[in-house]
């Protein structure tokens, strides 16, 4: 009997997990605070499973699975699991892009002739929205958050070029976000709702990403931007600004579907 491939991304604040069943790779995701869920998972479900472990918290994982866990680079992996997904869903990009993992925090690869280099990132992602939003607004579960988000405006809070220029013709688009909570006088006169707090946080994080990703993409003369990450799970906010704020710096967003499990999908490769 063929033992069963397991290949598991250990993060921060997730673990993510990938393996194969009848050709299909299947996934499964656990909160990385509690490791044990994961290894009851691993011997309760598998029979003496071969497995492959990336990312921040591989060490301490491989040690609780009391096994001889085969660890791999979480950038390497990472790269590896995009290359196959991309392989899969989008044909055209095989090579010279960009991919930026928005977990929690945010990190930048350029990929070109099938090797990866990182070239940047920031503090900001996943992990500034759950920081921030339960400290604006007490909100500690995600997915209530987005829920909240969905439903807010960002114009009570973010000050737009056009707020500038009242009236006058801005050099640049009207709507660009001249200050993030800029909005100062406004939120005084009328303090805003936990949903219009929430979409705010979310728009600074997904502008500061296109950001400095654009950059990036610029500097080493790539067309298209490959985002992936837990951030993106059930979160359509920052998807769409992120969409929007990439094409407006004239290169190319690509979202990956199950794009969060490339770091598993890359140990699970490496078992092959």
């Amino acid at each position: 009997m063929n033992q069963t491939k397991i290949g598991i991304d250990a993060g921060g604040t997730l673990v993510k997990t990938a393996y194969r069943k009848n050709e299909t790779i299947l996934y499964q995701t656990f909160s990385s605070y509690n490791l044990g869920d994961v290894v009851s998972w691993v011997y309760e479900s598998f029979e003496n499973p071969i497995i492959c472990i990336t990312g921040g918290k591989s060490q301490l994982l491989s040690e609780k699975l009391n096994d001889s866990a085969k660890t791999v680079v979480e950038f390497e992996a990472t790269s590896r699991g995009i290359q196959l997904l991309i392989g899969e869903q989008y044909e055209s990009l095989k090579t010279n892009f960009l991919f930026v993992n928005v977990g929690t925090g945010t990190s930048i690869h350029h990929v070109n002739d099938m090797e990866q280099q990182r070239v940047g990132g920031t503090g900001i992602g996943g992990g500034t929205l759950m920081g921030l939003a339960y400290l604006l607004t007490g909100v500690e579960d995600y997915a209530r958050m987005v829920q909240l988000a969905s439903n807010g405006d960002r114009g009570n809070t973010d000050l737009k070029v056009k707020d500038i220029f009242e009236g006058a013709l801005p050099p640049i688009s009207g709507d660009l976000t001249a200050s993030n909570f800029g909005k100062r006088e406004s939120m005084i006169a009328q303090y805003p709702s936990a949903s219009d707090i929430l979409a705010a946080i979310i728009g600074m994080i997904g502008e500061v990403i296109v950001t400095v990703s654009s950059q990036m993409a610029v500097q080493y003369n790539v067309d298209s931007i490959v985002y992936i990450g837990s951030s993106f799970r059930s979160n359509p906010l920052l998807r769409e600004i992120i969409d929007d704020y990439t094409r407006i710096a004239g290169k190319e967003p690509v979202f990956l579907k199950d794009g969060e499990y490339s770091g598993a999908v890359g140990a699970l490769l490496s078992l092959d």
